[in-house]
């Protein structure tokens, strides 16, 4: 069975939680491990235990990974407040960054395909300890900014890039060392969590639930559909949030039915403290996704994480 690894920083945008619900309610698919990035005293990590829970998937090993206090960040990445998006109070799993550093390093040695939904950071680090480990790993990185968002979707720029420039000494390093898959801004743009989805999430089980739950919090704080329903006529009128990352773990895991890749070589540089990635000829070989028929995504994220709720 494939295995794959997740590198996130679940707990703040909760598109990462439907990204984790993707892969645990997969078909032939297994987690190797899941480390966490942007950590607050290892609760982001707490929180992944939590939903790890709930699908009695308890064996996944988790642990802390790089935290805000290694100074590391643009800016603090913090969380929304516990009490509306989490139904009981959750305890954090903190742990040494090593620990985290060997679990990635072990899911690569066992040929797991690492999906990097958070910064960079981690990968950044591991690269460090163990010179060479992302030249040989499978990854598949969601950010990157190759081509301008299609007309119709939010016009973000390069600098709206959160999990490249979060960190960009990380993202410089392991675009420039690694040969990754990246699903990059633009292309995510064009894809929604909507509000018509809740009524089959509440019935998908617990985890499915607090995906609900989320949203609906989410919402209320984010307001998208107001932001968007003018100015963004390719978005569907009740998007609650974009799925950035579930859409990197489909990429992952061989959805192919509405998504194009294309073959690039990137040279990533830092220029007034801000990653830049061009094509050019002599930049690193990667691949990006270019092309993703939305619908087609929506369909296949409901029917793996709602399969009974008549998704």
């Amino acid at each position: 069975m494939p295995l794959f690894h997740l590198d996130t920083d679940l707990g703040g945008d909760i598109d990462d939680l439907c990204a984790l619900a993707l892969l645990l309610r997969s078909p032939d698919v297994e987690l190797a491990g899941v480390t966490t990035v942007g950590e607050i005293d290892g609760q982001r990590a707490g929180y992944v235990r939590y939903a790890l829970r709930l699908e009695g998937r308890d064996d996944i090993p988790v642990a802390a990974g790089a935290d805000n206090a290694l100074g590391r960040f643009r800016a603090w990445m913090g969380l929304p407040p516990e009490e509306r998006y989490w139904p009981e109070p959750v305890a954090p799993a903190p742990g040494p960054l090593e620990d985290a550093l060997d679990l990635l390093k072990r899911s690569i040695e066992q040929g797991a395909t690492v999906v990097a939904i958070g910064p960079y950071t981690n990968l950044h680090l591991l690269d460090m300890r163990y010179p060479g480990i992302l030249a040989q790993a499978k990854l598949y990185l969601m950010g990157g900014y190759v081509y301008p968002p299609r007309a119709g979707f939010p016009q973000w720029q390069n600098e709206d890039d959160y999990n490249v420039q979060t960190d960009v000494a990380a993202a410089r390093h392991v675009l420039n060392k690694a040969s990754p898959t990246l699903i990059p801004l633009s292309i995510t743009a064009e894809t929604a969590l909507r509000r018509g989805d809740l009524p089959v999430l509440h019935a998908a089980g617990a985890l499915g639930d607090l995906i609900a739950r989320q949203a609906e919090a989410f919402a209320q704080d984010e307001r998208h559909e107001t932001t968007y329903d003018q100015s963004c006529p390719g978005l569907p009128p009740d998007i609650i949030n974009f799925q950035h990352d579930p859409l990197a773990c489909a990429a992952a895991i061989g959805w192919r039915e509405g998504i194009e890749i294309e073959e690039l070589r990137l040279r990533a540089e830092i220029e007034e403290g801000w990653l830049t990635e061009r094509i050019h000829p002599s930049g690193n070989a990667v691949r990006a996704v270019t092309r993703v028929d939305a619908a087609a995504f929506s369909r296949f994220w409901l029917s793996h994480v709602a399969p009974e709720a008549g998704a």
